[in-house]
């Protein structure tokens, strides 16, 4: 039987199932990673209350065992790894993320975990600017790139992501990989791959694949209002949410997979587990009333105000699709 990882958000407060790899909550304090009551938990500061957060929870059934080392906490069953690390607030970023990302793949390969699919930033002062007048997220960017270059080791090529803004102090990233399961990263014709970026994004482009194929799940990274690499309909929501899901329903549709050979596609209805980054307070009952108009009624959806990747966008959107909601 082939082993399965899914996930689902509760409450942050809530009981979670003994086979937990993982914890991540989204609240209103942030830090360094560490294991509670046996299972990592990465902290994040997404909202103004702790009244208005939720965890998510990622389980994969056998014995899993977890620890920590060089400032990262991890934990693994015999075909699933979750790590999560964190990086101090800086004034420049590239190089502590070059060594943060170096010892996380370097903990990967010692385990023997090579193919990870999926991973996920999260950048304080995200469109700000650092010492020298570069973004904050291109500066990030820039560390993570040289990681990829000379320390991931699976020629597989680079996995699903999400790099977001968040309200606490220094960097949170974790991610997920496997030993075994056949893995592949996916991207979307309407859009150029985001490591294929021009300079004019910074001096080293942005390390990550438009979505990831683990068994019959399409895991779908932060997907914005970007056609090729260029933002469309600035300042105009719902424009720019109908770019965005439009992008999402063609990366996870049959034409786009059977062109990267790979079989049998989805549609909107078979995401769950969504993210929905909205940039302006102001703009949460209309981004909720899209989503309810987008997505299946039985989804679940959380909703996050922070800074996105790029100054002009106003929303982003992230989920997992999968066959097995057609027969829920």
């Amino acid at each position: 039987m082939t082993a399965a990882i899914e996930s689902r958000f509760i409450d942050p407060d809530a009981i979670y199932d003994a086979d937990a790899l993982a914890r991540i909550v989204f609240g209103d304090t942030s830090g360094p990673p560490g294991i509670e009551n046996g299972v990592p938990t990465l902290r994040l500061k997404m909202y103004g209350e702790a009244r208005d957060g939720f965890a998510e929870i990622w389980t994969s059934a056998g014995p899993i065992r977890s620890g920590s080392v060089n400032g990262l906490v991890f934990a693994h069953n015999d075909e699933f790894l979750f790590c999560a690390g964190f990086i101090p607030v800086s004034d420049r970023y590239t190089d502590a993320t070059r060594h943060a990302y170096g010892d996380a793949f370097a903990l990967a390969g010692e385990l023997n975990f090579a193919k990870i699919f999926r991973m996920w930033n999260f950048i304080p002062h995200i469109n700000g600017a650092n010492d020298e007048g570069l973004e904050v997220y291109r500066d990030f960017c820039r560390g993570r790139a040289v990681a990829f270059e000379q320390d991931y080791a699976n020629a597989s090529g680079m996995p699903a992501a999400t790099g977001i803004g968040t309200w606490g102090d220094g960097v949170g990233f974790c991610f997920l990989a496997c030993r075994e399961s056949t893995v592949r990263h996916i991207e979307n014709s309407r859009q150029t791959p985001a490591y294929e970026y021009p300079q004019r994004y910074g001096p080293k482009s942005p390390s990550f694949a438009r979505g990831t194929q683990l068994h019959d799940t399409l895991f779908v990274s932060g997907t914005a209002s970007i056609l090729g690499h260029e933002t469309v309909h600035e300042g105009d929501l719902d424009r720019q949410w109908s770019v965005a899901t439009d992008n999402i329903a063609h990366l996870i549709g049959a034409e786009n997979l059977e062109a990267q050979g790979l079989r049998s596609g989805y549609t909107l209805h078979d995401l769950d587990q969504i993210k929905v980054y909205y940039r302006h307070s102001a703009d949460l009952p209309r981004v909720t009333k899209l989503a309810q108009a987008t997505f299946d009624s039985h989804a679940s959806v959380r909703y996050l105000k922070v800074d996105i990747c790029r100054a002009d966008l106003l929303v982003e959107i992230e989920g997992i699709a999968s066959h097995r909601r057609r027969s829920d």
